[in-house]
């Protein structure tokens, strides 16, 4: 074979890879547009992606999190559309080779995506549709554009046709990015939902709390702020496509082990009398020293009296709170009945929910990490037993009760260098639903000394401390623990977050210059 011959064979296998990536986003882009209209859930990369998230075990979970942090689900499209770009390429290469073979890929994925859709919790009646139109786009597509190629492929570098094909296959892939813009468009413009929740006008509370008080807030620049600001909280849940649920079309159906079914619609619960508690939540996910945690002061009814008005059975411990999505959570029956603030949540600092922290209603409750507690967007409370149901995250081998565990974090110094000198070291300590009595510190593995505590606003809440230092040239480590309310010390015994929260000492090193 001839130096020629061999480049006219790389240009036509690269021609066709060009034919295959643009039939599989001009699939998309329609699927995303005819999703957008009748079944937004049913997005393909949504549902692609959701069903990945789904079938991904525990330890996936952690190394996404602990990689990309909040930004996991980002990562996960971008994943998909590197592989989805591989795969349609080498479909455009096998439809060049042997006619019907990549056509008999890319109909595979639109059927991949019709049916994971029509399998996810909660699929609409047109969960078929995107999937279906996806594959069907993106077959034509590509046995068009291989057409136009085939008469040129083998030629030289100045076959006659050559200029008309890379047309084509520009055109059809500038349509597919026309129509997957104006999917995301017609997404947002269905029904505005930020809009309603712009206009919407919270209860007040029967008894509002007291402001923060100022000894509560040891402003030292680098600390964590005692209330999240809602858009600086952190986000972590299985929704890739955040639910868009308009508070009109809302209810809660609690069942199960109950005397009678309850269904709550959004404007009866807002008749009810609504609560606030300062409330601090934590992902299981977050490492020792971690950032997956935030306070916030929430406004909402307690869980407690709309399972009294349901008539719990003796017999149960559990409650399985559902998502509109699916995603299901199992509370321990007890932390919904007694005395904490667990809440039907509809505000948080002052404001409703934002849209994805579970806008328009979701659960908060004290004491558990959120993937036992925290469901948002809530449809559902089942009463039932733990030995009959599994949640979302105890099916893959996480603990189904979720307990928070006793914590502390140094946020100054985070690390690096500092200035010599007289200093500061400050952080934050917490153990919901039990409290902080005290925090020690030590560096370079001397005595533990005492920290300053800063006010705490309640028991459910992460608290501030700060110790004053004296800080020498040379590297140092610096370790800190916390002293719970009911006696215990913070373990310096280390554990990964699955499968029911991290532990040890968090250790910061720095080089003081």
């Amino acid at each position: 074979m001839t130096h020629a011959m061999r480049e006219t064979r790389a240009g036509d296998r690269l021609r066709s890879a060009a034919a295959g990536l643009s039939a599989a986003v001009i699939g998309i882009g329609v699927a995303e547009l005819v999703a957008a209209i009748v079944e937004p859930a049913a997005s393909p990369f949504a549902v692609i992606g959701g069903g990945l998230i789904d079938l991904a075990p525990a330890w996936a979970k952690d190394t996404a999190i602990a990689l990309f942090g909040t930004g996991d689900k980002i990562a996960l499209i971008t994943g998909i559309a590197l592989v989805l770009a591989v795969v349609a390429a080498g479909a455009g290469m096998l439809e060049l080779r042997r006619s019907g073979l990549g056509a008999v890929v890319l109909g595979g994925l639109g059927a991949l995506a019709l049916v994971v859709a029509m399998t996810r919790p909660g699929a609409g009646p047109f969960a078929w549709a995107p999937g279906l139109v996806a594959g069907v786009v993106a077959v034509i597509a590509l046995r068009t554009l291989i057409r136009r190629l085939r008469p040129v492929a083998g030629l030289g570098p100045d076959g006659e046709d050559r200029r008309r094909f890379l047309v084509w296959t520009a055109g059809v892939a500038a349509v597919g990015i026309v129509t997957l813009i104006a999917g995301n468009v017609a997404r947002g413009a269905t029904r505005s939902i930020e809009a309603v929740r712009e206009a919407l006008r919270l209860p007040s509370a029967a008894r509002p709390l007291r402001s923060v008080p100022a000894g509560a807030e040891l402003d030292i620049p680098g600390l964590a702020p005692l209330v999240t600001p809602n858009a600086e909280f952190y986000r972590i849940d299985t929704a890739l496509i955040v639910p868009r649920i308009d508070p009109a079309d809302w209810s809660l159906r609690i069942h199960g082990m109950v005397d009678r079914e309850v269904v709550i619609s959004w404007g009866e619960l807002l008749s009810l009398p609504m609560q606030e508690a300062d409330v601090t939540l934590a992902c299981v996910s977050n490492e020792v020293g971690g950032s997956l945690i935030g306070n916030a002061r929430w406004l909402g009814h307690p869980v407690r009296e709309l399972l009294a008005r349901a008539g719990v059975s003796s017999d149960a411990d559990m409650v399985l709170s559902t998502s509109s999505d699916g995603f299901t959570a199992s509370t321990p029956l007890e932390a919904l009945t007694d005395d904490r603030d667990a809440l039907l949540a509809i505000g948080m600092n002052g404001e409703p929910l934002p849209i994805e922290h579970g806008f328009p209603v979701r659960m908060v409750v004290p004491g558990l990490y959120g993937y036992v507690s925290a469901t948002k967007w809530v449809t559902q409370l089942e009463v039932t037993r733990f030995d009959r149901a599994t949640a979302y995250w105890t099916t893959r081998g996480w603990s189904e009760r979720g307990p928070i565990k006793l914590q502390s974090r140094i946020d100054v110094p985070r690390g690096g260098s500092v200035e010599s000198g007289e200093t500061v070291i400050a952080g934050m300590a917490w153990q919901q639903h039990v409290g902080v009595a005290g925090v020690e510190v030590r560096i370079d593995d001397g005595e533990w000394q005492r920290a300053e505590l800063a006010e705490a606003i309640s028991a459910d809440t992460w608290v501030q401390w700060r110790l004053p230092w004296t800080a020498e040239s040379g590297r140092h480590a610096i370790e800190c623990r916390a002293i719970s309310d009911d006696g215990e010390t913070q373990t310096d015994q280390p554990a990964a977050p699955a499968p029911d929260g991290a532990q040890g000492w968090h250790r910061v090193d720095v080089t003081v210059a």
